[in-house]
């Protein structure tokens, strides 16, 4: 009886907890992408990017000048914005996947999609696959949508269980690099070179708002798949088999969510390219914060991963400014001690 009298209140201070959380997490994401889009040698100040933001949606006068303005709206603003969704939407598909594979270690490239989406975007940049009717983004996710379908037979084949998906994942993920590395050095000149592996390092450069739009929308349907599987997720902590006694139905789900966070993770690596570590760090960090109930911990690791990767995309166009810094090089500097630390706690948790 005591129990269940507390209970009440419990669940009051865990939802007013939750709620401040997720208001602190707003916060600081619109503070990041404001104070972000200052950043640069052009002077431009927090006012400046709320007048030309207002003046784009209607809400008034455009007050600077037209120079000014391209450069907050058409140049900082939306490489800043697909900053932000890149960063939630890696760290939302990492979280899943760490849940569903029952592996801390899994992230978004587990299953060979960015390897896959290398393949595709240098396929048509060096071999010229497509004829020109193909963009290297289009091309890229070609690449990642054909090899998470690669994997998918081949974890089929093999017996359709998770550490199957892993290591179907793992053989896909070195097949598509082999590939990738024989057709950068067989046939691409030194620029092409140095272009592509810019690219295959990430980078936010050729951020456009059609790249926000599209990336966004499928976030936003992504995020809400996971949210309304937050209970089965949870189920997937215990195995599959305590999960199917709970009612979950294991096959099902496990394709649902493997296939929608495989083709968020080609639509942000076909704008942004492989940008590794954000989808195995930050889940680990949220889950230090709010426990592992997927309900809060989703929407918290993609506030996170937002203002994470807002902020790495910042150093890494400033701090070597003119030349810019590839971010998936800034992130892996970040996220190795990350993954050493998850290595030593897998380590003392045996």
């Amino acid at each position: 009886m005591r129990a269940l009298a507390g209970g009440g209140p419990r669940r009051l201070r865990s939802a007013l907890r939750g709620g401040l959380l997720a208001l602190a997490g707003l916060a600081a994401l619109f503070l990041s992408l404001a104070v972000a889009v200052t950043i640069g040698p052009a002077d431009i100040s927090v006012p400046d990017v709320w007048s030309a933001v207002a003046a784009h949606l209607g809400w008034g006068e455009a007050e600077l000048t037209p120079i000014r303005d391209g450069i907050v709206w058409n140049l900082r603003m939306p490489r800043t914005v697909l900053a932000a969704v890149c960063g939630a939407g890696l760290a939302v598909c990492g979280a899943v996947l760490q849940s569903l594979l029952r592996n801390p270690l899994a992230d978004p490239f587990v299953l060979g999609v960015s390897s896959g989406a290398s393949t595709g975007a240098v396929a048509v940049v060096v071999l010229g696959v497509g004829g020109g009717a193909l963009t290297v983004s289009a091309g890229a996710f070609i690449g990642a949508v054909v090899s998470f379908a690669l994997v998918l037979l081949l974890s089929h084949t093999l017996g359709d269980t998770t550490d199957r998906v892993v290591l179907s994942g793992v053989a896909a993920m070195q097949l598509f690099s082999a590939l990738t590395s024989f057709v950068v050095l067989t046939a691409a000149d030194a620029e092409t070179t140095r272009g592509v592996l810019f690219w295959l390092l990430g980078s936010l450069s050729g951020a456009s708002w059609t790249d926000v739009w599209t990336c966004g929308a499928v976030l936003v349907v992504t995020l809400t798949v996971c949210l309304l599987q937050a209970r089965a997720l949870d189920a997937f902590a215990f195995g599959q088999d305590a999960a199917a006694t709970l009612g979950v139905h294991v096959d099902r789900v496990r394709v649902l969510l493997l296939c929608t966070t495989a083709l968020l993770t080609a639509a942000l690596v076909s704008s942004a390219g492989a940008i590794g570590f954000v989808g195995l760090a930050l889940p680990h960090a949220a889950r230090a914060v709010v426990g592992a109930g997927h309900r809060r911990l989703l929407p918290v690791t993609a506030l996170a991963g937002a203002v994470f990767l807002i902020w790495v995309d910042t150093l890494a166009r400033t701090v070597l400014d003119p030349q810019e810094v590839p971010v998936g090089v800034v992130t892996s500097l970040i996220g190795v001690p990350a993954f050493v630390a998850v290595l030593y706690r897998t380590r003392r948790s045996r």
